[in-house]
This record gives structure tokens, C-alpha cells and sequence, in this order.
């Protein structure tokens, strides 16, 4: 039955439901592949460490900060204004 007022809990789902999402949105972000050995974007090679610590790497450092940068922009995801937030 709908009361009209939100269910005991619904504040914690709603910060665990966005933080689900922001993870899973992150995880899917992620390079996928072989790590190149020199960057797409620049030609500078890659450290083996990195290479290792991120399977699937295309960017050297310098290019990966330049293009988080640009990216964080769209990081931002305001749940509260979303009606699917609404509806869970």
C-alpha cells in the first residue's frame, strides 16, 4: 500500500543505489585488452608498471591526467533530479 511518504531506509538505498551505479559506471571505464607499450596519443612509452597495474592501458600518465581532466565534466550525476532515482 502507498502511503505517500518514503519507506523506512529509503534515504541509505538511495546513497547505496547512487553509489552502485557510480561504481558501476567507473568499472566500465575501465581499459579493456592488451596494454600498449607506447601511448596513442603521444608516442611515449609506457612503464611496465603501469602497463601491469592497469591491464589494457593506452595513455601514458601526462595523456590519461589530461584526458581526466576533460572528462570529469561529465562525472557529475545529479540522482535527485533523474526520475528513474524517483521510481526505485
Amino acid at each position: 500500500m502507498a502511503s505517500g511518504w518514503a519507506g523506512d531506509g529509503a534515504v541509505q538505498e538511495q546513497i547505496d543505489s547512487t553509489i552502485e551505479d557510480a561504481i558501476q559506471r567507473a568499472r566500465s571505464q575501465l581499459p579493456k585488452g592488451e596494454s600498449l607499450t607506447h601511448c596513442e596519443e603521444c608516442g611515449a612509452p609506457i612503464p611496465e608498471a603501469r602497463r601491469k597495474a592497469i591491464p589494457g592501458v593506452h595513455l601514458c600518465v601526462a595523456c590519461q591526467t589530461e584526458h581526466d581532466k576533460e572528462n570529469a565534466a561529465y562525472a557529475g550525476y545529479n540522482r535527485r533530479g533523474s526520475k528513474d532515482s524517483q521510481l526505485r
